[in-house]
């Protein structure tokens, strides 16, 4: 196995962890920007998102303290479009979590043959966030 390149590391783990601390803050807005008819599950999917995004930078926090990293209270930069139809919510919702994705592929590649645990993260991480695309990609179907 290689060393693994700690510092590197915990930069992806700090950007990680501030665009799952977005994801909280911009699930939390979209549940409370639906309205019509499926508001009803549509609001409780963007909520257990928001809580999901929430544990996510709390895992990802509690490896970077235990490499010695310091969390950042940054969070990733968020644009508002103020479409908050539900078709372009879940559209903005699917490249949140494509973005997330690549966040994740970019740790997995950097802590490979250097770290088990961080390896075996990383690609749980990314199978959630590809569960995730899947999801969003079948819900955004009836709109196309």
């Amino acid at each position: 196995m290689q060393e693994l390149d700690k510092q590197k590391t915990i930069d992806i783990l700090n950007a990680i962890m501030e665009f799952e601390l977005a994801g909280v803050v911009r699930y939390t807005h979209y549940s409370l920007m639906v309205t019509g008819p499926n508001r009803i599950p549509i609001v409780n999917f963007f909520k257990a998102q928001a809580s999901e995004s929430l544990l996510h930078a709390q895992q990802v926090g509690e490896i970077l303290t235990g490499l010695d990293g310091h969390p950042s209270l940054k969070i990733a930069p968020m644009e508002e479009t103020y479409e908050h139809t539900v078709k372009n919510i879940l559209a903005e919702s699917l490249f949140h979590e494509n973005k997330a994705l690549d966040l994740y592929k970019t740790l997995l590649d950097t802590v490979s043959n250097a770290s088990i645990y961080l390896e075996e993260f990383a690609r749980g991480m990314i199978g959630q966030e590809e569960m995730h695309s899947l999801e969003l990609k079948k819900m955004l179907r009836d709109f196309s």
